[in-house]
């Protein structure tokens, strides 16, 4: 059962999230949205590592991208990293290329705090049926620009129907929590240096869609042609920064939870952690978290064109932008700027019959927080 949690637990534990007592149009009006590249493919991830390196990912959901990881280099060309080879797989080739030794359809790319670059790949073109031998989480050395360790999530863990959505790292580097955002929601945990894993909070109502919601845009429920609407279950996920709590929330939910991550422990039982699941706030559609440096946890909220921000078990806005077509990932540059993807996915051939495969996107740049 989910227990609500209170502000003075959620500023302990979220770090120094700043005083609640600034109003979200204030807030709004100090905010500036800088477009910093543009693509013309869907992209989804972003990742910016400690020296300034900015990298975004391409999943193969409307289209066959050209490129799944890429490097964005100053003029805002994109190189295929780590290289051409594991760029390479297209869906046209699926019965001649090993699904396990090339990037299938890359949801998120995330750096830790020990000079690795991982990516995320549900092995799930389109967002549909699992590739057997594709989920597999990808670690590369940001020194060498090698891939180092690759480690395949089998079947029995990425569950037929599973999708594979976001990672974040234990800060000790050995751990990695992903949220399923599929069928049937759970935090899969997996231990990076092992390559074991294990699905946690399987079913549990707090990694599952909230059915009471509808995703909305301008007015409107959100709906494909033949009338279904986006069901994505356990989508956001954010740790502290002292690694000692775990944020996630289901994108079709408006409710955000937090578990210890001592009780994602594989000798710990279901029961144990189902008991210690925590309602953090009420919040909105969101599909990105992100817990900034300076302890601020950042929400994308889609169906406003906005991103928010925890504060105590509330959630104010930081920004409002029309050109935030589905504001999706976030990542932090090493001087505090935001970074944040427009997937556009409203835009695709999914909920917009007619619309191209491939649709042009963006990566902008805001001012953190104050």
């Amino acid at each position: 059962m989910s227990k609500k949690k209170s502000l003075a637990a959620g500023l302990a534990v979220a770090g120094t999230i700043a005083a609640v007592g600034i109003s979200a149009k204030a807030m709004e009006a100090r905010q500036t949205l800088r477009q910093a590249a543009q693509f013309d493919h869907q992209a989804t991830g972003v990742a910016v590592t400690r020296d300034g390196r900015r990298f975004v990912n391409f999943p193969r959901w409307t289209d066959d991208a050209p490129i799944s990881v890429a490097e964005v280099l100053a003029d805002g060309s994109l190189r295929p990293y780590p290289d051409a080879t594991w760029n390479s797989w297209r869906n046209a080739k699926a019965n001649e290329m090993p699904v396990g030794d090339y990037f299938v359809c890359v949801q998120s790319i995330v750096p830790d705090d020990h000079g690795n670059l991982w990516v995320l790949d549900p092995g799930a073109p389109g967002n549909e049926k699992i590739l057997e031998g594709a989920p597999k989480i990808v670690k590369i050395d940001l020194a060498t620009d090698q891939v180092v360790k690759v480690i395949h999530v089998p079947l029995d863990v990425a569950l037929q129907g599973s999708y594979l959505n976001d990672i974040r790292f234990s800060p000790d580097g050995k751990t990695g929590y992903i949220t399923d955002s599929g069928t049937r929601g759970a935090i899969i945990v997996v231990d990076l240096e092992t390559g074991q894993g294990f699905r946690a909070l399987d079913g549990h109502k707090s990694t599952q869609i909230d059915k009471s919601v509808t995703v909305e845009l301008d007015g409107q429920a959100l709906v494909r042609p033949d009338g279904r609407q986006p069901a994505f279950a356990a989508d956001g996920i954010a740790i502290s920064n002292d690694g000692g709590t775990l944020y996630y929330q289901a994108l079709t939910g408006r409710t955000l939870y937090s578990i210890a991550t001592a009780k994602l422990r594989a000798d710990v039982s279901e029961v144990e952690r189902g008991n210690a699941v925590e309602t953090v706030a009420t919040t909105h559609v969101a599909d990105g978290l992100w817990m900034s440096k300076a302890g601020i946890l950042y929400l994308t909220s889609p169906t406003d064109y906005s991103v928010t921000r925890l504060a105590g078990d509330t959630v104010v806005t930081v920004l409002s932008d029309k050109r935030l077509r589905w504001p999706d990932t976030f990542a932090e540059g090493p001087d505090g700027t935001m970074y944040l993807t427009a997937s556009h996915i409203q835009d695709t051939h999914w909920f917009k019959p007619g619309a191209p495969p491939s649709i042009r996107t963006e990566l902008f740049t805001f001012e953190p927080a104050s």
